[in-house]
């Protein structure tokens, strides 16, 4: 376990370096206009300052080699246009808690009603919980996204009596926001599991209690549940950091002041220094995310051993 933690943290180390040094070069070819703020208004002489003075001038592997010396004493850089001289790792302090916060209340609302629903549609298969749930599934992933977060904005808002401006002190302006956010996970959880559980219930360990005389029930929860979450469980860590770095259009359109469409703002506005320090984030959370999986799915199935080759994805 151990050994093989060790060998997916070192490959997960030199990802993440081979992924943020790409982009970094990658926004090395883009226009310096990134760089300066007023950059309409500077001559040539005060561009070629102003870029050796960041250092931009020198060869890329010498700045390569200074922004992970950087990166490794916390220092991501400062924005040049999103907002001028600001720390990019200040930026983001202020940006990600908000988004940590409304990530951890939609994967709980996701849980608690996915993995119920995906329950009883694996229960009752082909009566109607399996139908009714089926239908919801089918309606959530068939409408397009922005179509039903609209009609609930429109809907929630006077329902609740809330604003369009989001205020995280009143917990009314919460509801909506989550709500949106665990819809895609509530389908997803439910669909898969479903599919899991029917998958299990076919398979000679269920046929063998059943001869036993163990009731459907104990077999459902104690045997078929218990089976079905072990692939489900290793896309739970993933899923909720995409939610906390992915809501773009939902805290857009409640005007949530978090994670959520930072990265399009800033490259349509060609802030590269904090492009950079999205991307380190981003690329951070999802490989965090693989590794808490296959621990999840160790802690709920002590059967997996990664010890062995085939225990490693």
């Amino acid at each position: 376990m151990l050994k093989y933690l060790a060998k997916r943290i070192g490959r997960s180390i030199l990802t993440l370096f081979i992924i943020v040094t790409l982009v970094f070069c990658l926004l090395r070819l883009m226009p310096v206009e990134g760089y300066f703020a007023n950059y309409e208004k500077m001559t040539e002489a005060q561009i070629q300052a102003g870029l050796q003075s960041m250092g931009l001038l020198d060869p890329l592997p010498v700045q390569i080699g200074r922004f992970w010396v950087n990166t490794l004493h916390g220092d991501l850089g400062v924005s040049h246009i999103y907002k001028v001289n600001a720390s990019v790792t200040g930026i983001l302090a202020k940006k990600l808690p908000i988004s940590i916060q409304m990530g951890v209340y939609a994967m709980l609302l996701s849980l608690v009603i996915g993995i119920p629903m995906g329950l009883f549609m694996g229960r009752f298969k082909s009566r109607w919980p399996d139908k009714i749930g089926t239908a919801i599934i089918v309606l959530i992933q068939a409408v397009p996204a922005a179509v039903y977060y609209l009609y609930i904005q429109m809907y929630g808002t006077t329902a609740l009596n809330v604003g369009l401006l989001f205020d995280a002190s009143n917990w009314k302006y919460w509801v909506l926001p989550v709500c949106s956010m665990s819809l895609g996970n509530v389908a997803f959880y439910a669909m898969w599991l479903r599919r899991y559980m029917v998958d299990e219930s076919n398979k000679d360990y269920v046929r063998l209690a059943r001869a036993k005389g163990v009731s459907e029930n104990n077999i459902a929860l104690r045997h078929i549940f218990r089976n079905a979450m072990v692939p489900l469980v290793q896309y739970i860590p993933s899923a909720f950091l995409n939610t906390v770095v992915g809501s773009i259009y939902i805290e857009s359109l409640y005007s949530i002041p978090g994670m959520g469409g930072l990265l399009v703002t800033c490259v349509q506005r060609h802030d590269n220094t904090m492009v950079q320090g999205i991307v380190l984030l981003y690329a951070c959370v999802g490989i965090i995310g693989l590794i808490l999986g296959d621990l999840l799915m160790v802690l709920i199935d002590p059967r997996i051993s990664f010890g062995k080759k085939e225990g490693g994805r």
